[in-house]
């Protein structure tokens, strides 16, 4: 086995191919689009690479290509936390011990040469589509969620990583009888009176303010939180490209307080993966079609985030978003995955918990010094 660095258009498309043919017989793997793997790699369609060096490489068995890795590192994340991070992401391999050692390390020996001190992984280009699945392998995943065999855990283990942060993630599924508690309604009643806040849902008529408004809360009442770094406004802005014809208006919520000011949003986005899973990936030739009927259609969502500016964490008013946002997306169907909150972050876990919502899934992130 060999490994290569992918340099021209024949190894990228065999670096963007492979998972198609490595999980062929996966029934949970849901195959993404086509366009939108190829886009993480391009800088006009991906500000991310504005400030990430990367490299791909291929492992190949013969001519037959049996793994692949992306090593990368984010100047904007390091500068913020004053640290020399590097990431692997994109991993995928056979279950081999000879495959995976020449993958991470040559990962690793990249990051070496570009001057890191740690490699953190699995990461991707993707906001918070971080670690492989530990536990909760099915269902299967919901939008802009990792996949993976059970065998990674071990491989990057024998190679001499270890943990570094699990995430959690719940499910709230009216089709098993979920309904909100009615402490919680109580509970957020006292909230709303007392705090005098106000939840309204996105205007899209507005759509560019209403993404500035993101930034801002974003940068506010996430920054303290393991992994995030301050995100960019061509960053945010092209992901909100992207999901603007997917999202409900519905979904996307912001609290304000007695003088309109904003202090806490939450983003849920449909789960459009039901569809991909039926369309194989491809938007041709009838697949558009079907993502276009389908998504005011679905009633399964990903909880994507959810934040609060400083001065009201602790208040409940993550608890008066969670509320107002089950209010607005129930139906006898709908099934809501929150998707994912730190390990260690307790009053997240706690209010989750409180709301009824069951544990579904644990994702790891592994790092090992260089």
């Amino acid at each position: 086995m060999n490994i290569r660095l992918v340099e021209n258009d024949r190894d990228f498309k065999a670096f963007i191919h492979f998972p198609y043919t490595h999980y062929r017989n996966d029934l949970n793997w849901v195959p993404p689009l086509w366009s939108e793997q190829v886009a993480q790699f391009d800088i006009r369609k991906n500000p991310f690479l504005e400030h990430c060096k990367y490299a791909l490489f291929i492992l190949l068995d013969g001519s037959l290509v049996v793994g692949r890795i992306a090593a990368f590192y984010d100047t904007l994340a390091n500068e913020f936390w004053s640290d020399s991070i590097g990431f692997f992401g994109y991993y995928e391999c056979r279950e081999d011990k000879e495959g995976t050692t020449l993958l991470l390390s040559t990962a690793r020996n990249w990051l070496i040469d570009q001057g890191m001190q740690k490699m953190r992984g699995p990461w991707s280009f993707v906001s918070q589509e971080w670690g492989w699945v530990l536990d909760g392998y099915s269902p299967p995943p919901v939008i802009m969620a990792p996949h993976n065999p059970p065998y990674y855990h071990q491989q990057v283990l024998d190679f001499g990583m270890s943990k570094v942060k699990d995430l959690l993630a719940y499910e709230i599924d009216a089709t098993k009888g979920y309904t909100i508690p009615g402490r919680i309604l109580e509970l957020t009643d006292l909230i709303r009176e007392r705090y005098q806040v106000k939840i309204r849902e996105v205007n899209l008529r507005r759509f560019d303010e209403e993404i500035n408004l993101l930034i801002q809360l974003s940068n506010n009442s996430l920054i303290q939180n393991w992994g995030y770094s301050p995100v960019t406004e061509s960053e945010v802005k092209a992901m909100a490209h992207d999901l603007k014809p997917v999202i409900h208006t519905k979904g996307v919520l912001f609290a304000e307080d007695s003088k309109g000011n904003p202090i806490g949003f939450a983003i849920t986005i449909p789960d459009i993966n039901t569809i991909l899973k039926q369309i194989r990936g491809k938007l041709l030739p009838l697949g558009w079609l079907r993502l276009l009927w389908g998504i005011p259609r679905l009633t399964t969502y990903r909880m994507f985030a959810l934040g609060v500016v400083s001065e009201y964490q602790g208040k409940g008013i993550d608890s008066l978003l969670y509320r107002a946002l089950y209010e607005k997306i129930y139906s006898s169907k709908m099934r809501l995955e929150i998707n994912y909150v730190l390990e260690d972050n307790d009053r997240m876990n706690n209010a989750i918990l409180k709301l009824g919502a069951s544990p579904l899934r644990r994702y790891r992130i592994y790092e090992m010094d260089i």
